[in-house]
């Protein structure tokens, strides 16, 4: 088994699962047990001044340069919580060798399959071997492989002397799946001139557009009668939410979109007659169209508020996070093209693409850190059909490697 399949593995059987109804930083304490595991091993690996942020759960260490001539500090990023959309507790993970393109039996007693005919990528590694999950959790390769992927990176430079390189800056995060991950982050601390997170998908994958975004909490305050007597009294709150639901695009939302395209995503619903409530997520590549889709949020808001009376019906939007093009471009894409050539000298065929969603690095670029998000290698990531290929992480590991000696102070 590899170094960096060893590591992972080690790393998805510790639960650090985030939570967004949290107020506490980091969300969930649980991360801490991921946080001291990795500060640990950073110091056994030779990692001198690898701190703990003991307060807001965040991992600092550098390696020192070895080339008098490479003066500028390169970091890399990842992030150490799971997705609170499905369970990251009691993971099992299971290895598929020269998988055969066929449909995978994740779990037998529930009956939980996975398909190419759902999930077509699978038919891309034919051949590598597939680290899938028993059906029941999500495997945590979001971002667990990206921290597996540069801890390996670290222990081949640091093994490898011969190797010259710069200043490494290295940083684990808690809560970027909730929105947070950088909200405590200590630039100074930290100290890279820019860097990357390794935070994507596919091998070959690297991005430094992601979407603008927001997250809007509709609530709707409704008139309960008792139904036998309910005419031109009851103002039924949960309809009220349905009818605001319909009212949006239809065409607009992540099933249908993909690319450039952007979309306002219904999350979650609860209600009754009383009071309903629903929460959206909204993104979009464009800064125009993502004002749009909130002013829209907006528009429907007010005519139900004309319909059924004032204050029936509010909107609560918060932006989240913008796109990091404006910041990566143009003074900074020498990291974009440094890791297209990275993956060339690998054999890879680099693909830059735009992310459908966010990283720490979009925060941590608009706070004046440029940080463009190479992939990590999984896929389908935040549900039970989450896998990740065993010979992407390998070579992803390689490719951190060339990057970390490569001097971007030239």
């Amino acid at each position: 088994m590899s170094e960096v399949i060893e590591k992972f593995l080690r790393y998805v059987s510790v639960h650090t699962t985030s939570d967004d109804e949290s107020q506490t930083s980091p969300s969930t304490a649980r991360q801490f047990d991921l946080a001291r595991m990795l500060q640990k091993e950073m110091l056994e690996m030779g990692i001198e001044d690898a701190y703990l942020d003991e307060e807001y759960c965040y991992v600092y260490g550098h390696i020192p340069a070895n080339d008098p001539e490479n003066t500028k500090t390169l970091g890399f990023i990842s992030h150490m919580d799971t997705a609170p959309d499905a369970s990251g507790k009691d993971v099992k993970p299971r290895t598929i060798e020269n998988y055969d393109g066929s449909e995978i039996i994740l779990n037998k007693e529930k009956d939980i399959k996975m398909s190419p005919v759902d999930f077509p990528e699978l038919l891309d590694y034919k051949g590598k071997s597939l680290i899938v999950t028993d059906g029941t959790t999500l495997l945590g390769s979001d971002d667990k492989s990206g921290i597996a992927e540069i801890m390996t990176m670290a222990s081949e430079i640091i093994n490898h002397p011969e190797r010259k390189h710069g200043r490494i800056a290295i940083a684990f995060t808690p809560d970027e799946e909730i929105g947070v991950g950088t909200a405590h982050f200590d630039l100074e601390r930290f100290g890279a001139d820019f860097a990357y997170t390794v935070d994507g998908g596919a091998l070959g994958e690297i991005e430094f557009e992601n979407f603008n975004a927001a997250a809007a909490v509709i609530k709707v305050a409704g008139r309960n009668v008792h139904p036998g007597e309910a005419k031109n009294k009851m103002v039924n709150a949960a309809s009220i939410a349905m009818e605001f639901e319909k009212m949006l695009p239809q065409n607009e939302k992540p099933e249908y979109t993909e690319g450039y395209e952007g979309f306002i995503h219904l999350i979650s619903m609860e209600g009754n007659t009383s009071e309903a409530k629903l929460q959206y997520i909204v993104r979009d590549h464009d800064r125009a169209k993502f004002e749009a889709k909130k002013e829209l949020l907006k528009s429907v808001a007010s005519f139900l508020n004309q319909k059924y009376g004032e204050g029936r019906v509010t909107a609560d939007i918060s932006d989240t996070y913008y796109n990091m093009r404006e910041k990566v471009e143009p003074d900074y894409m020498f990291l974009v093209n440094g890791a297209v050539e990275a993956f060339k000298k690998l054999d890879v065929v680099p693909k830059v693409v735009p992310i459908r969603g966010g990283t720490d690095g979009a925060a941590l670029s608009y706070k004046g850190l440029p940080c463009p998000n190479l992939c990590a290698g999984g896929h389908n990531f935040h549900g039970i059909y989450e896998y990740v290929c065993v010979e992407s992480m390998e070579k992803i590991a390689e490719m951190l490697t060339l990057l970390a000696c490569c001097n971007f102070a030239k």
